[in-house]
C-alpha cells in the first residue's frame, strides 16, 4: 500500500509539473507574441518620427499620413538626440538622458524601461550623428497580459486541486474493492476455512483474483479436512491392533511358556500387525487426498474396479464396517463403464464417501449401486 501511495504522489508530482510547465508556455508565448508585435508597431512610428525630424520638407506630408493611417499609441512620443563621435549628447529633443546607455549608437535597439517601450535608430546626415526613437506603453502588457495572468494563475491553482481531487477519488475508487477483499480475507481463519469470496462482487482482474484465492482456500480446506480426519482415524483405528499386540507380548512374557505357546503368540503378533499395515496403509491413502497433484492427467478408468477397490479400502480402515454392493445394474459391455478420470483421485473420493456413510449409518452398513446409462456412469451410494 505504501508503495502504491508514493506512486500515486509521482504521477500527481508530474502532472503539476506538467500543467505548470503548460501554463508556462502559453503566458511566454503571448508575452513574445505581444513584444514582438509592440516593437514592430514602435519600429514603424520610429521611421515616420526620423521623416518627420530629418527630413523636414516631407515632414508636413509624413505627419499628415501618420495621422491619417497610423494610430497613436498609449502615452505615445518621439524623441531626437544628436551626439558626437565621442558618444556625447550635443542636443536631444523629448528625450531622458537616464536612457543613454541602454542605447545602441550604431543601430538600431529596442528596450522596455518601467511600462514603456522604447524603439531606436541610429541615422547620419551631413556629417552629424542622430539617434531618432519612439516610446509608448503597451496597453496589452500592462493590462491584458497582467490579467492573462491572474487568469493562468487561478487556472493553475484550480487544475492542481482538480488533479488532487481526482487522484484521491480515483485512489478510493481503486482501493476500496482491494480493501473490502482484504478484509474478507482477514475474517477467514483455519476454523472457518469453508468461506469464500463474493466472486460476482469484484470486476477484471479484482474477479481472477478472487476466484484464484477462492481455488486456493478450496485446496487448504481439503488439507486440513484430510489432516483432521488422519488424526480421527489414526487415534481411532490404531488403538485397538497396538493394544492387541501389546497384550499378547505382555501375556507372553508374564511366565516361562513352551515352545509351541511361543509360536502361538508370535502368529498373532503377527496377524495383528498385519492388519496394523493394512490400516496404515488405508489412512494414509486417504491422507493423500490433500497432496495429489491437480494436474495429473486423466485416462481411461474402470468404475467398477475404482469401487471394489475403495471397498477394500474403507474395509482395511474399519473391519465393523458392512459395503453391500449390487452390480445388476451392469451393462452387458463392460467399455461403457469407462470414464475419463484420474483413478487415485476416484478412489480417494469414493473411500470417503462410502466411509462416511458407514459412520454415520445405524448399523455401520453402506449400500452402493453401480449402473451405467448411454454414455454416463451413475454410482448410487
Amino acid at each position: 500500500m505504501h508503495n502504491y501511495n508514493r506512486k500515486l504522489i509521482y504521477l500527481i508530482a508530474i502532472l503539476v509539473i506538467y500543467v505548470s510547465c503548460f501554463v508556462g508556455f502559453i503566458f511566454y508565448s503571448v508575452t513574445n507574441f505581444a513584444f514582438t508585435d509592440f516593437y514592430k508597431r514602435l519600429d514603424l512610428r520610429r521611421n515616420i518620427a526620423a521623416e518627420k525630424f530629418l527630413n523636414s520638407k516631407s515632414a508636413s506630408q509624413a505627419d499628415q499620413w501618420s495621422l491619417d493611417f497610423i494610430e497613436n499609441l498609449n502615452n505615445q512620443h518621439e524623441f531626437l538626440v544628436e551626439f558626437d563621435s565621442n558618444g556625447t549628447i550635443l542636443r536631444g529633443q523629448g528625450f531622458h538622458q537616464e536612457l543613454w546607455d541602454k542605447i545602441n549608437k550604431k543601430g538600431s535597439s529596442n528596450f522596455k524601461s518601467g511600462n514603456q517601450f522604447y524603439s531606436t535608430k541610429y541615422f547620419s546626415q551631413n556629417g552629424r550623428k542622430y539617434i531618432v526613437g519612439a516610446s509608448a506603453e503597451n496597453y496589452f502588457y500592462t493590462h491584458h497580459l497582467a490579467y492573462l495572468r491572474n487568469l493562468l494563475i487561478i487556472s493553475l491553482i484550480l487544475g492542481i486541486l482538480f488533479i488532487f481531487v481526482v487522484s484521491v477519488f480515483m485512489k478510493r475508487s481503486f482501493l476500496k474493492p482491494i480493501l473490502t477483499m482484504m478484509k474478507e480475507v482477514q475474517e477467514i481463519g483455519s476454523e472457518n476455512l469453508y468461506k469464500r469470496l463474493d466472486e460476482d462482487k469484484y470486476k477484471g482482474e479484482l474477479h481472477g483474483l478472487s476466484l484464484t484465492f477462492n481455488r486456493m482456500l478450496t485446496r487448504l480446506e481439503t488439507s486440513f479436512e484430510t489432516q483432521k480426519n488422519f488424526i480421527s482415524n489414526a487415534s481411532h483405528e490404531l488403538n485397538t491392533p497396538l493394544t492387541s499386540i501389546i497384550g499378547q507380548a505382555d501375556l507372553a512374557l508374564s511366565k516361562e511358556r513352551t515352545t509351541a505357546e511361543y509360536q502361538r503368540t508370535l502368529f498373532k503378533i503377527i496377524e495383528s500387525a498385519e492388519h496394523l499395515e493394512k490400516k496404515t496403509k488405508a489412512l494414509l491413502l486417504l491422507a493423500r487426498t490433500g497432496f495429489v497433484n491437480n494436474a495429473t492427467a486423466f485416462s481411461p478408468v474402470r468404475i467398477d474396479q475404482i469401487v471394489m477397490d475403495a471397498e477394500l479400502t474403507v474395509k482395511a480402515i474399519n473391519d465393523k464396517f458392512k459395503i453391500i454392493t449390487d452390480f445388476s445394474l451392469l451393462p452387458d459391455d463392460s467399455m461403457r463403464l469407462k470414464v475419463n478420470g484420474n483413478a487415485i483421485l476416484l478412489q480417494l473420493a469414493l473411500s470417503n464417501i462410502i466411509s462416511n456413510a458407514c459412520k454415520y449409518s445405524s448399523d455401520r452398513t453402506a449400500y452402493i449401486a453401480l449402473g451405467a446409462l448411454d454414455n454416463k456412469v451413475f454410482i448410487l451410494i
